[in-house]
């Protein structure tokens, strides 16, 4: 018989419960994982779609996954390659005119200089700017948030953010608040002329978020794309080989190699608890596993409001987690092609270019985004929304078969509820209207569509177990960001049930593959053994 007693249990093989895993069977604990679907990684995933195409079917691109797991867990061992790109951005505009980007910087300033020589001259010093920033809010992203109303150990930690907060003088830390409080629409403004330049580097202020660039809190949400690196060179993002699903897959098989279990098509149902402390979960067929230790991956609205009964929970604490915002507005289109998107700006004639190797942006000006955005606020589709569009077969040949090619649409805004319809009825037409634009900029698109996967907000819920369709676990505005998140008082990865953590993007510090939340949930564990 399999044994049903274990160490520690994880919910979710998404990629953070998974580096969780890993790090507490390296530790010498008897862990298992259990995931609800057939395949493990959450939204971190690789799958075949249609015949001989490996789709990255949510996350599509990385930058942020941290070098120290990387190097802990020996990923690169289990078959982890990163893959850089370069150029990393390219943005044709109405005009014929386009704007190439990184991570060369003699090209980007280059093209810089054909908007406005004036913002070339700038850009080396905005980046200047955010690289000081990063040295600052980078190391936290591994540590364990402090509670403001905590004990002296906590005092103690405050005391040391707010001298390293100083040491970065006057100029750079105004710069650092404003990041983390403001909107990037002033920020980019005060720093370039060129609406070209602004709209590309705005497209990072608002992915993933119901928000425009206008809104405070999209100043983080920009810089939160410009941390990481790829193969040690910072701010560089890339494909992986393979898809997005060989980061978990990696993962996955360190945590294997230390003894980890991983059960697929086992959705729990229900974390026990006796007498205020975790004792297990029960799966939807019944089947109980018993832990000291369980750490969910989920939402924090999974988690607590749908696994828990509430009489389990501090009712002010209860509280706090009703008021997350999961809010989305985001759909993701993966389509497969019979040839690469001819722009105009930049014809290829059916052949891969340095065009095709970054993000590609259909998004002119800032005030595109802004009306994109107006139509999700008041519960319809954008008619005009902001395309951002990755092929990773441009630089990786193992994802479809020979001359073929996967194009990664994610796209703003569309929210979960759509006033008066439903995806059901919309869900093919906000589909059509995107490839519609997509044929304005690349003639003939729409005739090299093999085959096209749709999902909506609510699609992405069902699919991924993500509240909302919200791909952070919930919004990452500065009120709910480190000692924040996902409550005050409960940012140290525990909750108020003894032995129960969160490992997921619901805790510090929030979405994007990352790890961070599963190496930090990883280490508060270990602490409590």
């Amino acid at each position: 018989m399999p044994s049903t007693t274990y160490d520690a249990i994880i919910i979710g093989a998404g990629h953070n419960g998974l580096v969780t895993a890993a790090y507490l069977a390296r530790a010498g604990y008897k862990v298992l994982v259990l995931e609800r679907r057939e395949i493990i990684g959450g939204c971190c995933i690789t799958e075949e779609v249609w015949p001989g195409f490996k789709v990255s079917t949510a996350a599509y691109v990385n930058s942020l996954l941290r070098p120290e797991i990387i190097r802990d867990l020996e990923l690169k061992k289990y078959g982890f390659e990163m893959i850089p790109r370069s150029p990393s951005s390219f943005t044709p505009f109405p005009d014929g005119r386009y704007l190439m980007m990184g991570p060369d910087r003699a090209l980007t300033l280059r093209e810089i200089a054909k908007f406005s020589k004036k913002d070339a001259d700038a850009y080396p010093k905005y980046e200047e700017m955010l690289t000081r920033v990063a040295d600052f809010l980078e190391p936290l992203l591994t540590q364990t948030p402090p509670d403001p109303f905590g004990g002296l150990g906590s005092l103690w930690k405050i005391g040391q953010l707010g001298w390293a907060f100083r040491k970065l003088g006057r100029t750079v830390a105004a710069d650092a608040v404003e990041i983390l409080t403001g909107a990037a629409w002033p920020i980019l403004d005060r720093w370039f002329e060129s609406q070209e330049l602004k709209a590309t580097i705005a497209t990072d202020a608002v992915i993933g978020a119901f928000a425009p660039p206008s809104h405070p809190g999209t100043g983080y949400v920009l810089f939160h794309h410009v941390m990481g690196e790829c193969n040690g060179v910072r701010g560089v993002w890339g494909y992986v080989r393979g898809g997005m699903g060989m980061i978990s897959h990696s993962i996955a098989e360190a945590a294997r190699s230390k003894g980890a279990e991983i059960r697929t098509n086992a959705e729990v149902g229900r974390i026990l608890v006796r007498d205020g402390r975790v004792s297990g979960v029960a799966l939807r067929d019944g089947t109980e596993f018993s832990a000291t230790r369980v750490a969910s991956c989920a939402d924090a609205h999974v988690t607590f409001l749908k696994l828990l009964e509430p009489k389990e929970l501090p009712p002010e604490f209860v509280t706090q987690i009703q008021k997350i915002d999961y809010s989305s507005a985001t759909v993701k289109i993966n389509v497969a092609l019979d040839r690469p998107p001819n722009w105009k700006a930049l014809p290829s004639d059916g052949k891969v270019g340095p065009q095709h190797h970054g993000t590609m942006h259909i998004c002119p000006d800032l005030d595109y985004i802004e009306r994109a955005y107006d139509d999700a606020k008041y519960g319809r589709w954008a008619q005009n929304p902001m395309l951002e569009c990755t092929m990773a077969t441009a630089l990786d040949d193992s994802l479809a078969p020979p001359g073929k090619h996967i194009l990664s649409m994610f796209i703003q805004y569309a929210p979960y509820h759509l006033k008066g319809t439903s995806w059901e009825v919309e869900k093919d037409k906000f589909a059509d209207r995107c490839f519609d634009i997509m044929e304005e900029y690349a003639p003939g698109f729409k005739s090299s569509v093999l085959h096209r996967m749709v999902i909506p907000p609510p699609d992405m819920e069902r699919l991924w177990g993500i509240t909302g369709g919200n791909i952070m676990h919930g919004a990452m505005n500065l009120h709910s960001m480190f000692s924040f998140r996902p409550a005050l008082g409960y940012a140290n990865y525990r909750t108020p049930i003894k032995g129960l953590y969160l490992c997921g993007a619901a805790a510090h510090p929030g979405g994007g593959v990352m790890g961070a939340c599963g190496l930090n949930a990883a280490r508060e564990i270990l602490k409590d053994r």
